[in-house]
């Protein structure tokens, strides 16, 4: 492993003054510590931490679990591939306090410390409003191998506050609301290491961060607000627009509530605006349109930039039969994808890209056209909208406006201690737009000397075809290790031109995820359903 970096500010100071004391263990070439931890794991929760608000209440340990016995998060049949080595699991809480509102309130942890430990350090990131405390595996965007089976210490939070994942009410209370926009970042970045230090007997090496969705936003929080404490960053469909992005799922709401038939309550049901029939018959018109771009027609879009689908195409020139569309959807559905304009002609959010997935059914995220562009908060049917009226609502909302600071493009320190910032983002994403997620990444880059030389030196972006959010997807690949892609090129200096993808959708295929603005092509002979057959183009 490379030298270990200098912690910084705060967090230095605190690992110093409790770890000075320690005799600290020997650790191997590869930084497993060869002596093991340096105090028993029951111990830990009656260990007090001087000058902190840190409170360790429970600590076992947990002995070795075969592959397929782990659940990713409770009530989720999902199980982790790989076998977990046995490891210390310590919850606690940060900042205990009752709110202004009378109800109690902390930032919840829990890390995962295993016995063979490989000096490096994960924030796991969460999900939606947080709320609750996900197990500390490190599993998004790793493959079939998480974070803690790699011996990654792992520390995973509620970010401040207890509810249901889109349960909204903690922000009533301004010390809640600032922990989620932004603050527990920091502050459990210093638990975490802090808590490291005292375990082990020395602090991690090297530190990570991978998250997607609001975990993809705390991950561009940390890369932007907290820049000296961490080496590597995942950050996957970032939430960073809640409020613009709610607004472009609105707009393509109304468009398709306009159409809609009525149901029983004698509303719309924009779900129902586009039979499944008709779904399949976009689909196909978009896949026919759009998938031979990157040299092979194989039912995924990898050549996202020159796909030029028009709806008009599907429009009927006579009259109407299931292989075509009524003028009023093609009208929709252009007016939907197009994204929302304010009355100056500008665009409120950016347009949703032209994908495989955009009708996705049977998956945990169905498709924008599946669902009828719902947002996960916020109504079901827009039967009326006014873009200006949402668009100043939205920037006047100072909640709002706190999320948004993940939108900072400065961001030399990061980037000047040698971190290094990797995006991903599924192109059938139905809640946030992949575009946006590029339109960051290019803004940011332009910051720090174009695209080029970003792309050479700091920070990758990866566009997963037929990928609905975070993961999924009726036609895509959307297992690959992109904790790795980080990992080597930190400490080994290799940069990832690509990531190679696999996933349930295609059994025995694999393709090369390239870095934006590359794509995926065929070679034009070998295998079409292996990864080495193909290569990245511009």
């Amino acid at each position: 492993m490379s030298p270990m970096r200098k912690e910084t500010g705060t967090i230095q100071i605190i690992a110093a003054l409790l770890v000075g004391c320690m005799a600290v263990p020997v650790f191997s070439e590869t930084g497993v510590a060869a002596d093991g931890p340096a105090i028993n794991c029951e111990g830990l929760a009656g260990v007090g931490f001087p000058g902190s608000t840190i409170v360790i209440e429970k600590a076992e340990a947990v002995p070795d679990a075969p592959a397929g016995t782990v659940q990713v998060r409770p009530g989720d049949p999902q199980t982790v591939g790989a076998a977990i080595p046995s490891y210390c699991r310590a919850q606690g809480a940060i900042d205990r306090r009752s709110g202004a509102d009378g109800k109690p309130y902390a930032i919840g942890f829990a890390i995962a410390l295993p016995d063979r430990w490989n000096g490096r350090f994960l924030f796991q990131g969460g999900g939606g409003l947080n709320g609750s405390i996900r197990p500390p595996l490190g599993a998004q965007a790793a493959g079939e191998i998480p974070a803690l089976a790699r011996g990654f210490a792992v520390m995973s939070t509620d970010s401040g506050h207890q509810g249901a994942v889109f349960d909204a009410s903690f922000m009533a209370d301004q010390e809640a609301a600032l922990n989620f926009a932004q603050a527990s970042v920091g502050k459990v970045t210093a638990a975490a290491k802090t808590i490291i230090g005292r375990y082990y007997g020395r602090p991690p090496e090297r530190s990570y961060f991978v998250g997607c969705s609001t975990g993809g936003r705390e991950g561009m929080i940390a890369s932007q607000r907290y820049p000296g404490e961490f080496d590597g960053i995942v950050a996957g469909a970032p939430a960073m627009r809640t409020g613009r992005s709610n607004l472009g799922l609105a707009w393509a709401n109304h468009q398709f509530t306009q159409i809609a038939p009525k149901g029983e309550s004698g509303k719309p049901e924009p779900a129902r605006a586009f039979s499944p029939s008709e779904r399949k018959l976009i689909t196909d018109a978009v896949v026919a349109a759009c998938d031979a771009n990157d040299g092979l027609k194989d039912g995924m879009i990898f050549n996202m930039r020159e796909c030029r689908f028009d709806p008009a195409v599907l429009a009927c020139s006579g009259a109407r039969t299931d292989a075509c569309l009524a003028p009023a959807q093609v009208s929709a559905l252009t007016k939907a994808f197009a994204g929302p304009r304010n009355s100056r002609g500008a665009p409120a959010y950016s347009a949703f890209p032209w994908d495989s997935g955009i009708a996705a059914e049977n998956v945990p995220i169905p498709g924008i056209l599946t669902t009828g562009a719902r947002s996960p908060v916020g109504p079901a049917v827009f039967e009326t909208i006014n873009v200006d009226e949402i668009e100043d609502r939205v920037d006047g909302d100072g909640m709002q406006r706190l999320q948004s600071t993940a939108n900072w493009t400065n961001l030399n320190s990061f980037f000047g201690h040698g971190g290094k910032l990797l995006f991903y983002h599924g192109v059938s994403d139905p809640w946030f737009s992949a575009l946006d997620t590029i339109d960051y990444y290019e803004r940011m880059a332009a910051n720090s000397g174009g695209v080029e030389k970003v792309r050479a030196s700091s920070s990758r972006a990866y566009l997963v075809p037929g990928m609905g959010h975070c993961a999924s997807g009726a036609a895509t690949l959307d297992r690959f290790d992109l904790l790795q892609a980080v990992v080597d090129w930190v400490e080994q200096g290799k940069a990832p031109d690509a990531v190679i993808a696999t996933g349930p959708a295609f059994p025995g295929r694999s393709r090369p995820i390239c870095a934006y603005p590359q794509h995926a092509a065929y070679k034009g002979q070998g295998d079409p359903e292996d990864a080495a057959s193909f290569e990245c183009r511009d």
